[in-house]
């Protein structure tokens, strides 16, 4: 069967219906790497990764050394009916994908009755549970306020935002690179690792089928992109 799945790097935009039907978070990230997978040539799945929102995360892993190496695995969307490991392996694809090195960290939701198993699967280190935390969130919108509004404009108007009570999250991170730059990399890791948690886990899948509009694509010699890599993409037909 893994035959006839294909990992590849997709454009950001070919992902949008997917983060805003199918995730819960109903928003899209910060997206610097984007890539799909792809079932007998079929779109069945996104996975993106982008700069963290938290700027001390940068720093805080493994030093100013390796802050130009952070990642957040930020988005992963799977259609149900499919083999229960496509998604550790377009996780695990994906990660090989980037550029080498790379840290990248993910978090999984304990409000959403999330574990992580996706990334114990897939052989992230876990280094715990985030502490309990507040936010100024504005009245009527769903977004961090430093993403909307300054705090002097907070500080003015305080009936129009309220204390929120941050979740806390499972921490997990992964080392791409060659075996010298992992263990380096793992050396320099601020965090404790742990052994990773067990519970009860939660789907949350909004229930929405994406119907793909992605055929499997190829690519030929264009500028060169963000990555470093040269796409220019030629999609071979549309999946209804």
């Amino acid at each position: 069967m893994k035959e006839q799945w294909k990992v590849i790097e997709i454009p950001h935009a070919q992902t949008y219906e997917w983060l805003l039907r199918k995730h819960y978070a109903k928003r899209i990230p910060s997206i610097m790497y984007s890539y799909g997978i792809f079932v007998d040539g079929v779109a069945q799945g996104v996975i993106t990764y982008g700069m963290p929102p938290n700027p001390n995360l940068l720093t805080g892993i493994c030093g100013e050394k390796y802050a130009s190496c952070v990642l957040e695995l930020n988005r992963l969307c799977v259609n149900d009916g499919n083999d229960k490991n496509l998604s550790s392996f377009l996780v695990s694809h994906s990660l090989q994908m980037l550029p080498k090195p790379s840290i990248v960290v993910s978090y999984a939701d304990t409000s959403m009755g999330h574990i992580g198993y996706i990334y114990q699967a897939t052989n992230f280190l876990y280094t715990g549970i985030s502490a309990l935390t507040s936010y100024t969130k504005e009245l009527g919108n769903d977004q961090h306020s430093r993403h909307i509004v300054d705090s002097t404009t907070r500080q003015k108007n305080p009936d129009h935002f309220i204390k929120v009570d941050r979740p806390r999250k499972h921490r997990y991170v992964y080392f791409v690179g060659s075996t010298i730059e992992v263990r380096q990399m793992k050396d320099a890791l601020n965090y404790s690792i742990y052994p990773y948690p067990k519970g009860v886990t939660h789907r949350y899948d909004s229930g929405k089928l994406v119907e793909s509009q992605m055929a499997l694509p190829i690519s030929l010699p264009s500028s060169e992109s963000r990555s470093g890599r040269h796409r220019n993409w030629h999609w071979l037909g549309l999946a209804s």
